[in-house]
């Protein structure tokens, strides 16, 4: 082990999902997301992550003509008390039926118990988008049904899914996101019906739930793709969206029903009919 490590400390004013998407492709190794943007650990110096983000943030505020304020702080930390200080960064979270909680931590004898390895992860349930989508499963998802978990990431919603008795497969145009979420299953001693790298239009099959916690713009490219994985009465949760992109995913899904709209902070969860 290195005498030293390196954290950078991001902080974003707007657009935190295409920050989020940009690091998830950039990074060799996970991040922890924060309120207002992101860490980023790793005994490599991270000059070039720093500069890649301020490039990216630049190239974001001429093609939205919009401003969008980066602040990035660099510091050098003793190796010893990095893996102790993380841990006790990640907390436990309820969110309606489910408990989600580190490896290291004890599972919850009363709420459904969901085991993540944030070193494994991009998802660990604090952000608003993963929170409202497993409120969604914790409603919608009935024991029998078969689901289909579209940029699955951590797999967290997947695993939700499964330990509420679904079917479930999923897929992630990352490699190293379905490898995370395969991971993450077997940590929760469960298993994928099926897997794999790329969109759901490989997949042949029509589900009972479909549910796509991406960002709005793929949300309106994928949008057939989405219903026709989706059963006629089919439940459609769609996430990732920013409030004021509502609209225009919705002009992809007029044909479906709004049944449920979930809203925290910018953030908004809609819950489809077909």
């Amino acid at each position: 082990m290195q005498e030293h490590y390196f954290e950078l400390v991001v902080k974003v004013s707007s657009h935190h999902s295409l920050f989020l998407d940009f690091l998830s492709d950039t990074l060799p190794v996970g991040f922890e997301e924060s309120e207002d943007g992101f860490i980023i650990r790793s005994e490599d110096e991270l000059d070039t992550i720093a500069w890649g983000l301020e490039q990216f943030a630049e190239a974001l505020q001429k093609a939205l003509q919009e401003p969008i304020d980066l602040e990035c702080k660099l510091t050098k930390l003793k190796n010893s008390d990095w893996v102790k200080s993380y841990q006790q960064s990640i907390e436990p979270l309820v969110i309606d039926k489910f408990y989600i909680h580190p490896t290291w931590d004890a599972p919850h004898s009363e709420l459904i118990n969901i085991a993540i390895d944030p070193a494994l992860a991009f998802g660990t349930g604090h952000h608003p988008t993963t929170a409202s989508s497993l409120k969604a499963i914790s409603h919608y998802v009935k024991s029998g049904d078969t689901l289909i978990d579209v940029g699955c990431g951590s797999g967290i919603l997947a695993i939700g899914a499964m330990k509420l008795g679904a079917i479930v497969d999923a897929c992630d145009t990352d490699i190293i996101s379905v490898e995370n979420s395969i991971e993450n299953a077997k940590i929760n001693s469960l298993t994928f019906s099926d897997i794999w790298e790329g969109s759901c239009s490989v997949s042949t099959k029509k589900y009972d739930i479909v549910v796509a916690n991406i960002v709005a713009d793929v949300l309106t490219f994928i949008a057939k793709d989405l219903k026709n994985a989706l059963k006629e009465n089919g439940i459609l949760v769609l996430s990732g969206i920013l409030d004021k992109y509502e609209t225009k995913v919705l002009n992809f899904y007029k044909d479906c029903e709004i049944v449920q709209r979930i809203a925290q902070d910018e953030w908004v969860t809609l819950i489809l009919k077909k």
